[in-house]
């Protein structure tokens, strides 16, 4: 057998120690889980931002509030983040609107508009950062994974020179090789999910940047409806 062979990754992996494969499998598994979360959210993000620019420029056009809240609600599910602050903003101005002016108080209307947008606002915060938290565990616990297992070889590869009366490198590369092979693995789950977290962590926050606002000029538009 050629010093390639014995070296090759699939050997390397097949003769490593039961934990050390044991290690190098969960690695796969949580890099397979976070590459899938991954491109989910890659999906969901371009999704958000298309439809919040959508309904940015419908909302400006100077529509009319009441119609683009009927589209809104009748296609709650495909409107977008912004459209449904809007709508839950909007439904709740409508509901209270007739009673507070008979009572000649709109101060309660408001509150509860901006108290309505602010708790959709939250809901739709919520939705997009699902699985960011598990990208953020990849990233920072899969390197001291595959440490473990490299730690875990290296120690059986210096155990087995206990048995060899001349150690060589020849002897010592097999067993350290396949050590390393957990720390390599445990680095390529570990970068995407960190890119992908730190990207997706900005991309979120630009967005609620733009909720914020759009909660903030909405209800200075609805207050000057009130009056």
């Amino acid at each position: 057998m050629t010093a390639t062979q014995d070296l090759s990754f699939i050997h390397l992996i097949s003769n490593a120690h039961i934990l050390v494969q044991l290690i190098m499998a969960l690695l796969l598994i949580l890099s397979v889980v976070s590459w899938t979360y991954i491109f989910r959210k890659v999906f969901a993000l371009r999704a958000a931002r298309g439809q919040t620019e959508h309904f940015e420029r419908s909302f400006w056009a100077g529509g009319n509030l009441h119609t683009l809240h009927q589209s809104a609600s009748a296609q709650r599910d495909q409107s977008g983040p912004l459209a449904r602050i809007f709508e839950a903003g909007m439904g709740e101005f409508i509901k209270g609107k007739q009673a507070a002016r008979d009572a000649n108080d709109m101060g309660p209307v408001l509150d509860g508009s901006r108290r309505a947008m602010r708790a959709a606002f939250q809901r739709e915060l919520d939705a997009l950062d699902t699985h960011l938290n598990f990208l953020a565990s990849v990233g920072s616990v899969s390197p001291y994974i595959g440490l473990l297992g490299t730690v875990w070889g290296i120690m059986n590869a210096f155990r087995g020179l206990a048995s060899v009366q001349q150690a060589t490198l020849a002897i010592v590369a097999p067993g350290i090789a396949e050590a390393l092979i957990a720390t390599a693995i445990g680095l390529f789950a570990a970068i995407p999910a960190v890119v992908a977290y730190n990207r997706f962590t900005h991309d979120i926050d630009r967005l609620a940047i733009r909720f914020e606002s759009f909660v903030e000029e909405f209800s200075n538009i609805l207050q000057r409806q009130a009056r």
